[in-house]
């Protein structure tokens, strides 16, 4: 498994663009999968937006069976439980492309094929797998997942409610009150993580969902956004469970919750995207109708410029996030290789990737967000007005930065997974990180280099903020070493830009594999948005380089930092920003729609 390449370690080592997955790289199976999921999109969904954002808990169940009917529930469920067993990047693809319509349903996919069908398939014992996966990958069941309390949110570990094993030890008593639980309205199913005497974790249980058992649900949340998603409270009292319904071991539970909302953070990225394009192709059609001062508002420059930056955020998305969901369905196929089970495979390939879960779940979480505001803004007061898409694409959009762990854990954790791995020996930071400063101490070369071969500049400014990001990091963690956590500014700083290098590299990379199969001429939108995102990472780099800098480094030291951040982020040759931004709307105008 030497050639797999690490997670984290696109920061330390050259990825050739060969070695990347990109959306054109969709086999025939994965096209007529995408197109067959459109097509449940919109036929199902698109046209029935206004029933969701009226509170149709009804018809979101109804159409969840269809999805069940048509195998969309059972892509990453093995075959041996009544599912396709599709590989990795196929789920992605529908979790994708299912979620573009309302955020009401996406939620309640997403919570039932990830967090409430993913943690038996994952941890199960055999017979829990075929007594539960069958009928939820079919639909006949929908599951829910129990982990958040009114006091245990992001420290999930330290939720209250208890488990107690009887005097025979055939059952486990549950107890406790559960919060902001999806599909619990028309679940039949909840994983439940509860506490066993003084445990330091907590355990995982799978609880029926039986209404004589001492179970008992809130009245449906009032939610900002995903308002057809039913979101309960539960209740359990001295709820009764055979003891073989413990998922896993004891005290595993905090460990299942971690790995499953692993995966369910790629998952919400990839579920940001299909959002991002229906925005970008519905405003981009609004601005070519709508008439001002005699002139379609899509050729004003103040529109055209929103348009630009939307699509690239989108572009950039798509290209990071089937970039990880590859190398983790690669990571996969290798563990299989070597003789381990599909559920330790995915376990293992999954935890390998979880730097990169948790960038693309900040990154593309924000970037719809963005693209939904940027979208009401481009349909003026009509934006603002329900009957456009606009406003409830921006309410359901902003869970997306909460859930699956809130942006702000996500960001800690990209970096201290990575501080932790460079520990553990598993990706070498240290070396790089100490040959940057030698780099530092030294003269700066002064040639010019031959940048005439396309995306030369731009890989090279990749390689320098990896640089910035080393320097900057590696002062870190000497200055504060294992105290680093409790310096949680420093870290946010840090992982913005680590975000920005991953997103910034893998759009380059989609683009420079794009151009070798199509020829420049072709792609010459795509090279745009390849060069803008970068420009604009730049910007991000520098800026939270320079606040991390000032706010730990003083003197000789600062100094030289600062030097070495500038030297890192200098460009050669500027891009023309707004030729562009020119570039890419144009075709966007002349498309109608989000073509890329």
């Amino acid at each position: 498994m030497s050639d797999v390449t690490r997670g984290g370690q696109f920061l330390v080592k050259e990825t050739k663009c060969e070695d990347i997955f990109t959306p054109e790289d969709f086999n025939e199976e994965q096209l007529m999968m995408r197109d067959s999921v459109k097509e449940f999109v919109d036929k199902e969904l698109w046209p029935n937006k206004d029933r969701f954002e009226k509170k149709d808990y009804a018809l979101t169940e109804e159409t969840m069976r269809k999805a069940g009917d048509l195998g969309f529930l059972s892509v990453a469920v093995p075959e041996a439980y009544g599912g396709m067993g599709m590989g990795f990047v196929n789920t992605v693809l529908v979790c994708d492309y299912i979620s573009g319509a309302t955020g009401s349903f996406s939620t309640a996919f997403g919570a039932h094929t990830g967090i409430g069908t993913m943690p038996i398939t994952l941890y199960g014992s055999e017979e829990q797998k075929q007594k539960y996966v069958p009928k939820l990958a079919s639909g006949e069941w929908f599951g829910a997942y129990c982990l958040t309390e009114p006091g245990a949110g992001s420290d999930a570990n330290s939720g209250k409610t208890k488990a107690v094993l009887s005097e025979d030890g055939k059952t486990y008593s549950i107890t406790g009150q559960k919060m902001w639980i999806s599909n619990a309205g028309f679940c039949s199913v909840f994983i439940v993580f509860a506490r066993i005497g003084d445990d330091k974790n907590i355990t995982g249980f799978i609880v029926e969902n039986t209404a004589d058992n001492g179970i008992s649900m809130g009245e449906e949340e009032h939610k900002l956004g995903i308002r057809a998603s039913s979101t309960r409270q539960v209740f359990f009292n001295e709820t009764k469970i055979p003891a073989e319904n413990m998922l896993s071991e004891r005290g595993n539970g905090f460990k299942i919750a971690m790995n499953a909302l692993n995966v369910g953070r790629i998952k919400l990225a990839a579920a940001c995207l299909d959002a991002q394009r229906r925005v970008i192709t519905n405003a981009t059609s609004y601005a070519n109708e709508r008439m001002q001062f005699n002139t379609a508002i899509s050729q004003f420059g103040a529109i055209r410029s929103k348009l630009a930056d939307m699509a690239t955020s989108c572009y950039a998305g798509e290209s990071a996030t089937y970039r990880a969901a590859k190398d983790i369905e690669n990571r996969i196929t290798a563990r299989e290789a070597e003789g381990s089970t599909h559920q330790d495979a995915e376990l293992k390939g999954v935890e390998e990737y979880a730097i990169e879960c948790s960038i693309l779940k900040v990154a593309v979480s924000e970037d719809v967000q963005n693209c939904a505001d940027e979208g009401i803004q481009i349909y003026g007061g009509m934006g603002f007005s329900e009957d456009t898409p606009m406003e409830s694409a921006w309410r359901d959009a902003r869970i997306a930065r909460i859930y699956e762990g809130t942006n702000e854990i996500n960001r800690m954790l990209s970096v201290g997974m990575l501080i932790k791995k460079a520990m553990k020996g598993h990706v070498d930071l240290l070396g790089p990180a100490t040959k940057v400063g030698e780099e530092l101490m030294g003269i700066p070369s002064f040639e010019t280099p031959d940048y005439s071969e396309l995306f030369a500049e731009e890989k090279e400014m990749v390689g320098k903020l990896k640089k910035a990001f080393l320097m900057v990091a590696g002062s870190a963690v000497q200055k504060f070493g294992t105290d680093l956590d409790s310096h949680q500014q420093i870290l946010m700083a840090a992982s913005d830009m680590l975000i920005e290098i991953y997103m910034a590299e893998s759009t380059i990379l989609r683009t420079e594999k794009l151009v070798k199969r199509e020829g420049e001429a072709k792609v010459q939108e795509q090279i745009a948005m390849a060069k803008l995102y970068l420009y604009q990472a730049v910007d991000i780099v520098t800026q939270k380089g320079k606040e991390s800098v000032i706010s730990f480094a003083e003197g000789d030291e600062q100094r030289m930092m600062l030097m070495g951040l500038r030297r890192f982020t200098k460009y050669a040759n500027m891009p023309n920003i707004v030729g562009l931004r020119e570039t890419i709307t144009s075709k966007l105008v002349a498309e109608n729609a989000y073509c890329f």
